[in-house]
């Protein structure tokens, strides 16, 4: 039996005599979280059970914890962080949104409509 896999992706330029150039969905959450563990304060990214334990046997995501929306040429941004203790969360998670959106505009040529941001903890190592 043989799998279909359906990849999720934007055409980001199509010319008929060169080819085309198309963006898959997880290249853009893994822009997202990579931009988000740039802003100080940010201890790491959240995910669930299953990519946390993933991360152990030495798979790492650098999209954990981001699920991307592509609809044409919007982006819609849920992703979930987890911040050091002592940091003001309002102040990191406004830095977080603008990083993120920047990024993915600034690489893509998308634009962002919302990065919406969930704090899943709080990181006490010092």
């Amino acid at each position: 039996m043989e799998r279909s896999y359906i990849e999720k992706s934007y055409t980001a330029k199509e010319n008929e005599a060169v080819g085309s150039v198309k963006i898959a969905d997880d290249v853009v959450a893994m822009i997202a979280g990579l931009a988000a563990m740039e802003v100080e304060g940010v201890s790491a990214m959240a995910g669930n059970i299953s990519k946390e334990l993933m991360s152990k046997v030495g798979v790492r995501n650098l999209a954990k914890g981001v699920k991307v929306e592509i609809l044409g040429k919007r982006v819609i941004v849920d992703m979930a962080i987890i911040v050091g203790y002592g940091f003001n969360i309002p102040a990191i998670s406004q830095k977080v949104q603008l990083k993120v959106r920047t990024a993915i505009e600034n690489m893509t040529g998308l634009h962002v409509t919302d990065v919406n941001l969930r704090v899943a903890g709080i990181n006490n190592i010092i």
